[in-house]
């Protein structure tokens, strides 16, 4: 078989041909000698030829070499089959766990016939998109071959890449043949070939593989990509999430495990700490696998702590340029490059809950077109996702932590730049909430709501004064609307560390002061800690008479909101003077048409009416109702609220018929100008349900109570205060009609949730076990309802005392029930 000589020089020489062989001199003097006699070159680097030779090789230049190639090497590259042993896939992984889902995907993808396929695996930097793609690649039965992997993160790894290809099809080519000649040659195997499969990973610019797309054809493609968009319109995207819980605490387990048995204690913590994300889950692994005196609690520790060092450093079997912070500042300075607003959303991201961040949240970081490019550029990248339904973004919870970890080699993460990037995420916060917990309002705060929980979790003493004022200005908003919720012991630890920052940075006579104070006593009340609530109220009246005056708007609350509260517990004998007062200052201060006086009206009524004092309760209602027609008109809220009053005074004074008729009116006014669903509606139909009640109307009244439970539950919640007041009057609805079994098995799930969500002394868990034991009462189970009816005894004359008109009605159905003999 004949065989091809291909000279190749280093540099072209002008060198003299002579007969003879060349030989290297060291000196142009001296003449190069052949063995042959007569034959010599002389000059440097003179080339001689033996005479008579017919057929010989010359070769000139510094480190020129000569190629013999087969015959092969120059057939048509459509006539070149692959060798086998040419796969060149990355080491499978040591560890791996799950993803039986996205495999499955892989493998149903690359099973359907065709051309090309294109199938772009996709997500975050860190998510495991080579790692998954390498393991379906190894252990998978995909029918492909060769199967080759190339690094396509930049235009030159992938020309390097496909030339390797080439040199593993012809290894002699690599001799002759440049990368770019190289790279085409292997362009077009792939092009006169089927069967084959390439996988392009890490793809940053989908510019730098487009000639393969263009070009490869009857072949399979997997591209891997941290870009989310712009791909090829026949591909299968399949997008990589983190893993599931399980899956991410077995692979935590699995590498710390590698050696041996080891103290596991705090992996599954550390596991959600991390977000589940697989890059990270095995930057801890190894740390801890390396560290064997170390937990998965301890790591936790040290990430909170240092969380510069543990992002940026793993261990010795890391490579440092696949640690967490680094993919991250790679994928971030690519983005940044054209889109510097990026940097401002990441840190401003940071401080809110990672799901469903309101774009809103970003108003006045740039002008609107930046932010959005900005945007499309992170999403485009994975490091944000974009939901269009919600106008909302979410973030995974390792891109926020190391988007607010100071760097003091970067100055955008500097320790300043970070400190202010909090205190605007924390100003557009408090822009963003309403100003009020009004039922209008209450979709916005349920959104917003996760990312004041995230926001003030990082709070710190240490932080400056303005964000320390804004954020206590968040914590009493908040604590307001928790408490308007029933979420209580929530709303008592906002407003306590809203307390406790006012009088830190504004100090303890501030009004900002006052009204933490202020609210802090209301949200106890509201738990029925009324030992706590009542000295605060006072406490803080006394205050606003000294700081702010008698007749100020703050004092004339505080002064009805210490009456409510003595109203409560039944010291009625100092909560009437009180309301009197208020209402006397009131009218002095403000006029008898301002709004607040048919406010104080109110509340003097109803606290009349709770003394037995209906006449004089009906007469300042029927006044009340008067005033505010006129003042506010016949439809406003506090018109409607002082009506429904009124016919709750009626119905006490056992003017049946009137309640009914008010109540009716009430209700119809109310569904027409607030709503069916407003909580003041579903009060209405309550308490006219509670009329038929009364009235025998037992089927009106039953059906009623059912439509208001089914709101409550739909828009309160079934936790919700409310909620479990609309169950106990079904049930006793229930009990009316002679319901029983229906009636106590709602009355104790409804002491049982009272128990649950308020505890054992709040005042409508004592009225949730006084109901109950009149269930029992009426079913004849007398032991269990007398048992009920004295802790109820107990627990109410230690809350309001022995004299409260509660106290006497429970003293009398304890009597009543011992008469009978039990």
């Amino acid at each position: 078989m004949a065989t091809y000589q291909l000279v190749i020089t280093a540099s072209e020489l002008d060198v003299p041909w002579f007969a003879g062989k060349r030989r290297n001199s060291q000196s142009s003097e001296r003449p190069a000698l052949d063995s042959e006699a007569g034959t010599h070159a002389a000059g440097a680097r003179s080339v001689a030829i033996g005479a008579g030779s017919t057929v010989g090789t010359v070769q000139t230049g510094d480190g020129a070499r000569v190629v013999n190639l087969p015959p092969e090497a120059l057939r048509p590259i459509a006539e070149v089959d692959a060798p086998p042993g040419i796969d060149n896939l990355p080491v499978q992984p040591t560890h791996f766990v799950g993803r039986e889902r996205e495999l499955a995907r892989l493998d149903a993808a690359l099973s359907v016939s065709g051309p090309v396929l294109v199938q772009a695996v996709h997500g975050l930097g860190g998510i495991g998109k080579t790692t998954l793609v390498a393991q379906w690649a190894a252990t998978r039965d995909h029918g492909h071959e060769p199967l080759r992997w190339i690094t396509a993160d930049t235009s030159a790894s992938v020309e390097r890449g496909l030339a390797e290809f080439a040199t593993a099809l012809q290894p002699m080519l690599a001799h002759i043949l440049t990368v770019a000649q190289l790279a085409e040659r292997a362009l077009q195997w792939l092009s006169t070939h089927s069967g084959w499969l390439l996988v392009l990973d890490n793809v940053e610019n989908q510019r730098d593989i487009a000639e393969i797309l263009a070009r490869a054809h009857g072949g399979r493609i997997v591209i891997t990509s941290r870009r989310a968009t712009g791909w090829h319109t026949a591909a299968t995207i399949v997008r990589i999430d983190v893993l599931d819980p399980t899956e991410s605490v077995a692979l935590l387990i699995d590498a710390i495990t590698a050696d041996g048995p080891r103290q596991l204690d705090g992996a599954s913590d550390l596991c959600t700490a991390l977000g589940h994300l697989p890059l990270a889950i095995d930057q801890a692994g190894a740390y801890l696998a390396q560290n064997p005196l170390l937990t998965p609690h301890d790591y936790l520790t040290m990430l909170s702590q240092y969380p510069a060092d543990m992002f940026e450093h793993g261990a010795e079997v890391i490579d440092p340029e696949r640690t967490i912070a680094r993919i991250w500042n790679v994928t971030l300075d690519r983005v940044t490059t054209n889109h510097p607003t990026a940097t401002n959303i990441l840190q401003r991201l940071a401080w809110f809950a990672p799901e469903a961040i309101p774009v809103t949240l970003f108003d006045g970081l740039a002008a609107p077109p930046a932010i959005h490019s900005a945007i499309g550029a992170l999403t485009a990248y994975n490091m944000i996702s974009a939901d269009p339904g919600t106008a909302s973004v979410s973030v995974h919870r390792l891109v926020q932590a190391v988007a607010r970890t100071p760097d003091p080699d970067d100055p955008r993460y500097s320790e300043a730049a970070l400190e202010c990037a909090h205190a605007d995420a924390a100003a557009a916060l408090l822009r963003a909430l309403p100003e009020r917990p009004h039922p209008s309002t209450w979709a916005t705060w349920r959104t917003l709501l996760p990312h004041v929980d995230t926001l003030v979790a990082h709070h710190d003493h240490d932080i400056n004064t303005n964000l320390l004022i804004t954020t206590t200005d968040i914590l009493n908003l908040t604590g307001e609307f928790l408490d308007d919720q029933g979420s209580h012991e929530r709303a008592i630890e906002y407003i306590e560390r809203a307390l406790i920052n006012s009088e830190r940075t504004a100090g303890t006579d501030h009004p900002r002061t006052l009204t933490s104070r202020n609210n802090l006593a209301l949200a106890y009340r509201s738990v029925g800690r009324f030992t706590e609530a009542i000295p605060l109220y006072e406490r803080t009246l006394a205050d606003r008479e000294r700081i702010l005056g008698i007749n100020h708007l703050d004092t004339l609350s505080s002064r009805n909101n210490l009456a409510d509260a003595y109203r409560s517990v039944g010291r009625f004998t100092e909560a009437i003077p009180l309301y009197e007062r208020a209402l006397a200052d009131s009218a002095e201060a403000l006029g008898n048409d301002h709004p607040s006086i048919v406010v104080s009206r109110n509340n003097l009524a109803s606290a009349y009416e709770s003394t037995g004092r209906l006449t004089e309760a009906i007469q300042l209602f029927e006044l009340t109702i008067e005033a505010s027609e006129q003042i506010l008109g016949i439809d406003h809220p506090t018109t409607l609220t002082s009506r429904n009053n009124l016919a709750a005074a009626y119905q006490s004074s056992g003017r049946l018929d009137e309640a009914i008729r008010l109540f009716e009116r009430t209700l119809e006014a109310r569904e027409q100008i607030l709503g069916f669903d407003h909580p003041d509606t579903l009060t209405s139909r309550n308490n006219l349900a509670a009329a038929y009640q009364s009235s025998g109307r037992l089927d009106e009244a039953i059906r009623l109570f059912e439509l208001t439970i089914e709101a409550r539950e739909r828009i309160q919640g079934i936790d919700h205060p409310h909620t479990l007041t609309a169950r106990n009057n079904l049930a006793t609805a229930y009990m009316s009609s002679g319901r029983l079994d229906e009636a106590l098995s709602l009355l104790e799930l409804a002491l049982t949730e009272c128990e649950r969500l308020f505890g054992t002394d709040h005042p409508d868990t004592f009225v949730a076990r006084c109901v109950l034991a009149e269930g029992y009462e009426a079913a004849n189970r007398l032991p269990e309802a007398c048992r009920l009816y004295e802790r109820v005894l107990a627990d109410t004359e230690r809350a309001v005392g022995p004299d409260h008109r509660s106290t006497h009605f429970i003293r009398g159905n304890l009597a009543r029930l011992r008469s009978r003999g039990t």
